[in-house]
């Protein structure tokens, strides 16, 4: 073999060692972190603190009323709210993700103090009856970046939500009774989402993460913001079974724009969750 020959398969020799490096490399970074699922279910319930008020003003922002469900009404402060989550992966950094949760909620109380709300007013010892149903989901791709223990996401995508409030009882206007009366609102919107997320593997049965979403809408008869922050840990006794827990912190501010008044919604949940895990 001659001196030109032996250097060209060196050269090829190192080409190849080079490709097969490079596409070593590559596998080892392509590969999916064990802080992520191909497919992850959450089935729980998140134990909520509530603290709702709905509000009501004309076209020029005078106020027609504010009542706290609560408070005036006699609701519930905590609630267990049933919720659902799906998470898969496209490829091992990238993925859908979806969310649903519903707050229901009713009462009829005797009122031991007056309220107004819609131009109605509601006198002490007037039996009234309030109704607040909340729906709120989601879904957004994902992006995930780090391919250890350690991995951060970006998602994008669009949110659903519905209000249906509505406060019915023996009132009156101007001081004058009308018997009974009813004040009622039911709109849904869609809205643009982000969320971002963090993702940590301590070994194959713990982990932990983070998670923060925004949604925010402008214009259209339903507009306002909802923004929901949660920090939770997981446990996998089993490979494929295990359980999850987090607190998380929900603020919903909306606006519902009527023929004769704008109805409002501030309602703030606040909890612990437990959920059975299932991963794939």
């Amino acid at each position: 073999m001659n001196h030109s020959s032996s250097r060209l398969l060196r050269r090829a020799g190192g080409a190849i060692a080079a490709v097969s490096l490079a596409l070593a490399s590559s596998a080892t970074f392509a590969q999916q972190s064990p802080a992520l699922d191909r497919v992850s279910v959450w089935l729980g319930g998140y134990y909520a603190h509530t603290d709702t008020n709905i509000g009501a003003s004309d076209s020029t922002g005078q106020l027609k009323g504010n009542v706290n469900l609560e408070h005036d009404l006699g609701f519930q402060d905590h609630k267990t709210v049933p919720r659902v989550r799906l998470d898969f992966l496209v490829g091992d950094s990238q993925g859908f993700s979806f969310d649903y949760y519903s707050v229901n909620k009713s009462r009829t109380k005797t009122l031991s103090d007056a309220i107004s709300y819609g131009g109605n007013d509601y006198s002490a010892s007037a039996s009234v009856h309030g109704k607040l149903d909340f729906d709120f989901g989601s879904a957004a791709y994902r992006w995930w970046f780090g391919h250890e223990n350690d991995v951060f996401g970006v998602g994008l995508g669009g949110a659903y939500y519905r209000v249906r409030a509505g406060i019915g009882g023996e009132a009156s206007v101007n001081g004058e009774s009308i018997g009974e009366a009813s004040t009622t609102s039911n709109e849904s919107a869609w809205a643009p989402l982000l969320q971002l997320g963090w993702r940590h593997s301590f070994n194959d049965q713990w982990r932990m993460y983070f998670d923060a979403s925004g949604v925010k809408k402008n214009g259209g008869p339903l507009n306002g913001h909802i923004y929901n922050g949660a920090l939770g840990v997981e446990y996998f006794p089993w490979k494929n079974l295990g359980l999850g827990a987090e607190y998380g912190y929900t603020k919903i501010r909306l606006n519902q724009r009527r023929t004769d008044y704008n109805a409002d919604l501030d309602m703030k949940l606040t909890g612990p969750s437990l959920f059975v895990r299932l991963r794939f």
